[in-house]
């Protein structure tokens, strides 16, 4: 009888908690990683209600496990449950990786890697130029932040379904980051064809789209998109979307979310394990693995 000998009293719990957890992709992206350094690390998935959700930082200090990622809904309700918050996770207002310091909670926000890695080919481009950012959530919250301090664009159009999160997130950005070039829509694609046609940048920070809605998209309307534009969506599964596919077919470059995805894991399998994630060699088993399970 074989046994698989790989996993011992040294190795090192890591993990994603969330509720639901089962749409995750991070377990794979990190178990691919950790197999290809050769590192004693597992990574699992963990389904905590909100309900639950002081428990489980309590026994993830008592287990001694290493850190965790943070997705939905725990993103901003876990900061104040924290020993330490990074800079960028205070200004945004989530945290979506913590590091298990000798029970020492610290909370980040590499999402903001993700965003800045997946734009900065088209830094120059972007720089002091109109953007629209579609969504009002914890995405959201990180490219704001992130065109805000590192791509100093000049006003950002915020879009969602229901206009009194835009106004919300407007204030809170105005205040935090003392940037007041917003314009607020309420998203009803017809209206927004201007608004849409004058972005340099299109950002997609909701999950519509995301697999198995796929044939959803923030706006249908060809004439959103034009050659002399950039168009960015978050979601990564699949790798390309309604809207991408669209923007293309436009003329427009296009950015897809797994870039994102792994640029921000990359991040926080640095602050985990102090190494660098073989992020090439990843990026190209995920969109095998995506396109291959469409």
């Amino acid at each position: 009888m074989h046994f698989n000998n790989r996993f011992n009293d040294n190795t090192k719990i890591i993990g994603v908690i969330g509720h639901p957890i089962k749409h995750s992709f991070s377990p794979l992206m990190h178990n691919i990683s950790f197999d290809l350094m050769n590192l004693d690390y597992l990574y699992l998935p963990f389904d905590v209600p909100s309900s639950h959700i002081k428990s489980a930082l309590k026994g993830i200090v008592a287990l001694g496990i290493k850190g965790f990622n943070v997705t939905l809904p725990h993103k901003e309700k876990l900061m104040e449950l924290l020993n330490e918050i990074s800079e960028e996770a205070s200004v945004i207002g989530a945290v979506n990786t913590v590091v298990n310091e000798n029970g020492e909670l610290q909370g980040y926000n590499t999402d903001v890697v993700g965003v800045v890695e997946s734009l900065n080919p088209y830094k120059n481009e972007i720089e002091g130029r109109e953007v629209s950012v579609i969504g009002a959530g914890g995405a959201a919250r990180s490219v704001i932040y992130s065109l805000i301090r590192h791509f100093k664009v000049d006003s950002i159009n915020l879009i969602n379904r229901t206009g009194q999160k835009t106004e919300s997130l407007k204030e809170y950005f105005s205040a935090k980051m003392l940037f007041d070039s917003f314009k607020t829509y309420e998203l009803v694609p017809p209206d927004l064809i201007n608004v849409f046609q004058n972005s340099k940048l299109i950002i997609n920070s909701t999950s519509i789209g995301m697999n198995p809605d796929t044939d959803d998209t923030a706006t249908a309307i060809k004439e959103s998109f034009h050659q002399d534009q950039i168009v960015f969506d978050v979601v990564y599964n699949p790798i390309k979307t309604k809207m991408l596919d669209i923007a293309e077919q436009q003329g427009a470059k296009t950015i897809n979310g797994l870039r994102m995805f792994v640029e921000q894991g990359a991040k926080a399998f640095e602050l985990w394990t102090g190494e660098q994630m073989p992020k090439e060699k990843i990026y190209k088993a995920l969109f095998t693995y995506l396109n291959d399970n469409q």
